[in-house]
C-alpha cells in the first residue's frame, strides 16, 4: 500500500473526509468516466464504477465504489459516509439487481445480491479490512445496518486479474 493510500485509510473516520469526499463524488464519476474505469479514487483502494438503473428514472445512475472481491464476485457497501441514510444506488440495485461494473476499463455486467446472515459478516470483515473506516461510518449512521451487496458477473465473468487499485 502506497503512503498516500495508507494515510487516506486513517483520515477515513474523520467527519471532514467523508464531507469532502462527498462534494469530490462527481468529480470521481467524471475521471472514472474519461477514463472509463480505468481510474477512480485515484487509485487509492481498489475501485470500480457500478452503474445501476434507476428505480424511478430508468436512466442509467453511475457511482465510484471501493470493492473487495470474492471469488469472481464484486463486494461494495452502502455506507454513504455514514449518514443515517441509505445512498440511492443501494435502493436501485434492490429494485434491480441488474447492474454494470467498470473495472480497469472493462465493462462487466453482474447482478446484484443483497448480502446477509454468516456471509456478510465474512465479507464485512473483508470490506473492513481494506476500509476500516466503515466501522466509524457505521457508529455515525446510528449503528444502523450498512447493505453489502455481492456484484456476481453474469454471461462473459470477470478474469482473476481484474482486481487492481483503480
Amino acid at each position: 500500500m502506497s503512503v498516500l493510500g495508507a494515510l487516506t485509510r486513517r483520515v477515513g473516520h474523520h467527519r471532514w473526509f467523508a464531507a469532502t469526499a462527498r462534494l469530490l463524488v462527481p468529480a470521481d464519476r467524471a475521471v472514472g468516466r474519461l477514463t472509463r474505469g480505468r481510474v477512480v479514487a485515484l487509485g487509492l483502494a481498489p475501485s470500480l464504477v457500478l452503474t445501476t438503473t434507476g428505480r424511478r428514472s430508468g436512466k442509467p445512475r453511475s457511482n465510484p465504489l471501493l470493492y473487495v472481491r470474492d471469488g469472481d464476485a464484486f463486494v461494495v457497501t452502502g455506507s454513504n459516509w455514514g449518514q443515517t441514510h441509505h445512498p440511492g444506488w443501494t435502493m436501485n440495485l434492490l429494485a434491480l439487481p441488474d447492474a454494470e461494473v467498470a473495472v480497469r476499463g472493462r465493462r462487466i455486467p453482474v447482478q446484484a445480491q443483497v448480502v446477509s446472515g454468516e456471509d456478510r459478516d465474512r465479507l464485512w470483515r473483508l470490506l473492513v479490512t481494506e476500509w476500516p473506516a466503515y466501522q466509524t461510518y457505521v457508529r455515525r449512521a446510528g449503528g444502523r445496518e450498512i447493505r453489502v451487496f455481492r456484484l456476481v458477473p453474469v454471461g462473459r465473468g470477470a478474469p482473476a486479474d481484474t482486481d487492481d487499485r483503480g
